[in-house]
């Protein structure tokens, strides 16, 4: 359940200056390179994940060899992408985030594409003509059943109650600058609370919510619902992440708010026509079967049934905050620093 990290322009020069003379791959090919179609070069985040047998599928039915390049995170390959500009190494894209979509169109990296396979569930998320969603998932407040009904203490039911004393030491959640999750978390709070929302976090911190930098830390070390059955109940992840307690956690369903994960023609490729083969293999039944065991998020085909824990326990909210993406991308480097400076001054 390893998810990806926001982008920085210092590690995204750095993995840029690794990876921009020879990509590694992330999976070895199957087929040759003689095929009719060639290679073709997909730029994935490190929590990408096709099998052999899914690589083989997408070679026979299309004639390329496919390879693939795995620099970071989702905010390190969406600056690769801007630092390439018009050298591109690459075909095709995979892993853009909802929260950098608007960036990248800005940018002019990208080149239009619509795919024919594009279910008719996923056509609300597709982006200008450019994006095409493949996975999606919701960011929330994860909450430790067990833990409340142990302690006979009424669960929160609203974003507004994580403030409350009984609460905000309860949670441990994640720095914006250094999360995607808490940066998803950190949009949804402005998006609710509007000029309010440094108020709500200080009474977060004041309260004793913990922040750490990273997911794995926050849910496998501090949550008393994982494995590592740590000291707080109420932990930032994923609408999937019941799945795998089966049950004994849910949601904070009035924290909830969209992650979607898209795949794009590279403005400028070598092989654009390759890149459009990946991207309607991305959205067929083979690959979009795989989605929620490989990589804990849900398809955008809605005709794709879900496993049993998953239809279960860990179905999507309905009614997500939902932030407005040009706002996100006109303001998040204003509210991550004024975040830290918040943060940073009621840790001294």
């Amino acid at each position: 359940m390893k998810r990806r990290i926001t982008m920085t322009a210092t590690i995204a020069a750095a993995a840029l200056t690794m990876t921009g003379c020879s990509a590694v791959d992330q999976v070895d090919s199957t087929g040759s390179t003689e095929s009719a179609g060639g290679t073709v070069t997909i730029l994935t985040h490190d929590s990408f994940v096709i099998t052999d047998e899914q690589i083989a599928a997408f070679e026979e039915q299309s004639g390329y060899t496919l390879q693939t390049t795995a620099p970071g995170d989702a905010g390190v390959i969406t600056n690769q992408l801007i630092l390439s500009g018009d050298a591109p190494t690459v075909d095709g894209v995979y892993g853009i985030e909802n929260y950098s979509t608007q960036t990248l169109l800005d940018a002019g990296v990208l080149a239009s594409y619509t795919s024919p396979n594009l279910p008719e569930s996923a056509t609300d998320l597709a982006i200008e003509g450019t994006f095409t969603p493949i996975d999606q998932g919701q960011v929330c407040v994860n909450i430790d059943h067990a833990w409340f009904e142990e302690n006979g203490v009424a669960e929160p039911t609203t974003l507004d109650d994580l403030t409350k004393p009984e609460y905000a030491s309860l949670l441990v959640t994640m720095n914006p600058a250094t999360s995607s999750p808490g940066l998803a978390f950190l949009v949804a709070t402005v998006t609710e609370q509007g000029d309010d929302w440094q108020s709500y976090w200080q009474s977060l911190l004041e309260g004793g919510t913990k922040v750490v930098s990273g997911w794995s830390d926050a849910y496998f070390v501090d949550f008393s619902g994982a494995e590592g059955q740590g000291d707080y109940p109420l932990v930032l992840s994923y609408s999937s992440s019941p799945a795998e307690a089966d049950g004994q956690t849910g949601v904070l369903e009035a924290s909830c708010t969209p992650q979607v994960e898209y795949a794009a023609v590279v403005e400028g490729a070598a092989n654009p026509e390759g890149a459009q083969a990946f991207i309607d293999f991305l959205l067929g039944e083979d690959f979009q079967s795989g989605v929620a065991e490989n990589m804990y998020m849900y398809p955008v085909d809605s005709e794709i049934a879900l496993p049993e824990t998953w239809a279960q326990h860990a179905t999507l909210v309905e009614n997500p905050i939902q932030p407005d993406l040009a706002q996100v991308a006109q303001n998040r480097d204003t509210w991550i620093a004024d975040w830290t400076e918040l943060f940073e001054n009621h840790s001294n």
